[in-house]
Formats: C-alpha cells, sequence, structure tokens
C-alpha cells in the first residue's frame, strides 16, 4: 500500500466519529458490530474496515437511515461545518407524517392516561371507597 493511499483511506468507526454521525467512536464501533452499517452495500461488523473516497455507506440509526458518499477522510473531529464536508448525504426524503389539527392533538382515546375528574370518581363508586 502506497503512502497516498493509506492517507485517502480510514477506519470506519473513525471516520463516523469525525462526520459527527455519532457522538462518540466507541458508540460508533457499537454500532458497526451490531450490524447497523453497510458500506457498498454489505454489512459490516468490524470497526476496523476501511473507508475510501467514494465509498457508500448506509448507517442506520434509532429514527432514520442515512445514505452517505465519502467525500473526504477525516483528521479531527471539528465543527459540523467542517464534518460536513466529509461526506455526501444522499438520504431518501423522509416519509410525510400525517399532520394532527390542535384537535386531535388533544383528543385521548376513553381509558388511556390519566382519568378525568369523572371516570375517578366512577371508580371510587365501583370500588366502593365514597
Amino acid at each position: 500500500m502506497a503512502e497516498g493511499e493509506a492517507a485517502e483511506r480510514q477506519r470506519v468507526d473513525k471516520w463516523l466519529f469525525f462526520a459527527r454521525i455519532v457522538k462518540s467512536r466507541s458508540l460508533a464501533q457499537k454500532l458497526v458490530r451490531d450490524g447497523h452499517v453497510k458500506l457498498n452495500g454489505a454489512r459490516i461488523v468490524r470497526p476496523s474496515v476501511d473507508v475510501a473516497v467514494g465509498d457508500r455507506l448506509v448507517v442506520v440509526l434509532e429514527r432514520r437511515d442515512v445514505h452517505l458518499v465519502v467525500r473526504a477522510p477525516g483528521h479531527r473531529r471539528g465543527p459540523f461545518s467542517e464534518a460536513q464536508e466529509l461526506y455526501r448525504d444522499v438520504s431518501p426524503p423522509p416519509a410525510a407524517r400525517e399532520k394532527l389539527s390542535a384537535f386531535e392533538q388533544a383528543q385521548r382515546v376513553p381509558g388511556a392516561g390519566r382519568p378525568s375528574k369523572k371516570e375517578r370518581r366512577s371508580l371510587m363508586r365501583l370500588r366502593g371507597e365514597e
């Protein structure tokens, strides 16, 4: 492996940390070990796998899947603006969620959550606590 080629490749856990996809390198290692990262379509389970410029990563996070194309290796964990230059985000747009009106948000299914005063009094009558 040539010197210039070694500079273009980097461990996937370090890259995820430098690109600010995860908060710590140990979380990046756990994410990879648990199989939540795909490199060029193949699932990887070793944090020591190298990524290079042009590689495609799919990272399954808690709330969404992130599809990234590696633009450059990271050298440090800098500010977000610097981290954004390490990748190109090609994630599909998030699915549109149904918008609820304020009235629909305030509605509660009977029996769910805290009982109303009327429901509480009827429970007390049922138990004979009056």
